[in-house]
């Protein structure tokens, strides 16, 4: 149906959300800003979905909200017969109105429904699929995209977001569906009058706070070693389960960031309420300038992920990337169970192919299996519930992801910013003991193993010519190959999506035994690395760059060519 005819449908169908319809109306005249709604509608992948909220196909609003949601039903229905899935949600604009838009869908269906009664991170949501023995869970988040941004998570039984395989067969099912005729819901109170649709009790959200101190790796070194922490929840949902946890660990000086502290889907503080991003932690490093804490935490709205400062030699604060923080973390946690005798016989560590090589080192120092995943915390998610199956599930030690996403233990099956909150504190407050600050840590790890600097760029690709722009993109690198980047000789390559590994200097091929997925790897000299990502939730595409210098300076420098070499040959 064309994008015409299908705006027509809508203006005569979607009535229910005043929203919507208004702004439906309000767009009659502009072929522009129909054609924008309308030329698709939202895809359902592994990342569940994601869009602008508004009117139409390609929006977020209760229509597309209901339609996934029957998809989901139908595709738990048919393997499972019957089933119960969890739902909850972030701070984001109508998350709570399409959590119970979604309840009220599979209420209808038979399916018994489990909801909070308040906004609950991201790693909560994963952790009541595994407490309820649920079929599936839905998190409505869109994760630290903008305000206008809202989404749609799914999660699989064992508590992880949905792979590849599960994904599709949800998609093909809201594929068959009419979104107006073929969508079943019912009244959210008789729903929960006849107890299909639960709210979860607090006693839940306590055994969820156990499991999380169950993985503290030195009990009680926060109580007394005086640690001072700001905090900002970035107007999202960490606010009080970090702020319960920092508490229970005996830290007794925190300092929230207050103009931040409450959920606000607008983040009229942050445009941007991402940690990897220097103006989202700006008010907390004021803040910081202030108060002259050890240590900074910002956790994302949906509180899965978590970003640090710590104290500089000067005073000042410096901004620790997800790979600082995640390479301290694994050295921390490797060393000190090492030490404790509660390390495993075979343990192991996971990461992503875009994070850190600088892990590989610490592997190797401590005798630990190194497994690398595609980026998306589901393969790590994926690796757990592999090593569960061989009766292996206490062999996981550590989990992360370059982009601020860390998990220890194997309670839940998705990155957790209040584990790593936890972890973080008493992580700093040991090393405080010792006369060390965390900055001092991580340069120490440099001196150690050289300096391996990685960096992130994200070009954007706005409207229906961008998605088509970055196919281009990614096709003409495909075709065309590389031999060079910045003078640096491609000495390895690995295309994710034709599964193919080569040694450009053997002319060796090998099969990458991973999913499928739309990266391509270029492996430099002297260990440097670039590699290729389009975004599967928003329209961009990433580069991740590792240089490998002698220094700061140096790696800066080697960075510079690297990202000038590569947008020269994307045409960017």
């Amino acid at each position: 149906m064309d994008y015409i005819n299908n705006y027509k449908l809508w203006l005569e169908n979607a009535v229910e959300d005043s929203d919507v319809a208004e702004e439906l109306v309000k767009i009659k005249d502009n072929d522009k800003e129909i054609y924008e709604r309308f030329y698709r509608s939202l895809e359902f992948g592994t990342a569940g979905l994601r869009g602008i909220i508004g009117a139409g196909t390609n929006r977020m609003n209760i229509y597309v909200v209901r339609q996934a949601t029957q998809g989901l039903a139908n595709y738990v229905l048919n393997k499972y017969g019957n089933g119960a899935v969890a739902i909850s949600h972030d701070s984001r604009i109508k998350a709570d109105l399409f959590m119970i838009e979604a309840a009220k869908v599979l209420a209808a269906n038979g399916i018994k429904v489990y909801i909070t009664s308040e906004l609950q991170p991201t790693p909560v949501l994963s952790y009541l699929v595994r407490y309820f023995k649920c079929q599936a869970g839905i998190m409505v988040t869109a994760s630290h995209n903008p305000a206008a941004y809202n989404g749609y998570k799914a999660y699989g039984e064992d508590g992880c977001q949905m792979t590849d395989v599960a994904a599709g067969a949800v998609y093909d099912e809201i594929c068959k569906l009419d979104i107006f005729k073929d969508v079943k819901t019912m009244d959210f109170d008789e729903a929960l009058g006849k107890g299909l649709i639960e709210y979860v009790t607090d006693d839940v959200y306590d055994s969820y706070i156990e499991k999380v101190k169950e993985q503290q790796i030195n009990p009680g070194v926060c109580a007394d070693a005086d640690l001072k922490v700001v905090y900002t929840p970035l107007n999202g949902c960490g606010n009080k389960l970090v702020r319960r946890i920092l508490k229970e660990l005996g830290i007794k000086d925190v300092t929230i960031v207050k103009e931040q502290e409450l959920p606000d889907g607008n983040f009229t503080t942050c445009p941007y309420p991402n940690p990897e991003i220097k103006e989202a932690l700006q008010l907390g490093l004021d803040m910081c300038e202030k108060v002259q804490p050890d240590l900074l935490l910002a956790t994302d709205p949906d509180a899965d992920r978590v970003g640090i400062a710590v104290k500089d030699y000067d005073g000042s604060y410096r901004l620790i990337t997800g790979n600082e923080d995640g390479v301290m973390l694994t050295e921390y946690i490797l060393s000190n169970r090492k030490a404790n005798g509660t390390l495993p016989e075979n343990p192991v560590v996971v990461k992503t192919i875009v994070t850190t090589k600088l892990i590989e080192k610490l592997c190797e120092k401590y005798g630990v299996e190194l497994i690398n995943v595609l980026t998306g915390f589901k393969y790590i998610g994926e690796v757990i519930l592999g090593l569960e199956k061989q009766g292996k599930e206490d062999n996981y030690v550590f989990g992360f992801e370059e982009s601020y996403g860390y998990l220890a233990g194997s309670y839940v099956r998705d990155k957790d910013a209040v584990v790593a909150s936890m972890l973080i504190c008493e992580m700093a407050a040991t090393f405080k003991k010792q006369g060390k600050t965390l900055a001092q840590v991580i340069d120490g790890l440099y001196e150690e193993f050289g300096y391996y600097l990685n960096s992130t760029y994200a070009f954007e690709f706005g409207g229906a010519e961008g998605m088509q722009k970055m196919a281009d993109i990614m096709t003409s690198l495909r075709e065309d190959g590389l031999k060079e980047v910045a003078g640096y000789k491609v000495v390895k390559t690995a295309d994710y999506k034709l599964s193919v590994e080569k040694d450009l200097i053997t002319g060796e091929e090998k099969t990458i035994n991973l999913p499928k997925s739309n990266v391509l790897q270029y492996n430099l000299e002297n260990d440097n690395m670039a590699i290729v990502r389009p975004s599967g939730t928003e329209p961009k595409i990433k580069i991740y760059l590792t240089a490998v210098g002698k220094d700061k300076a140096d790696a800066k420098e080697i960075t510079a060519k690297l990202e000038a070499s590569m947008r020269k040959i994307m045409g960017i």
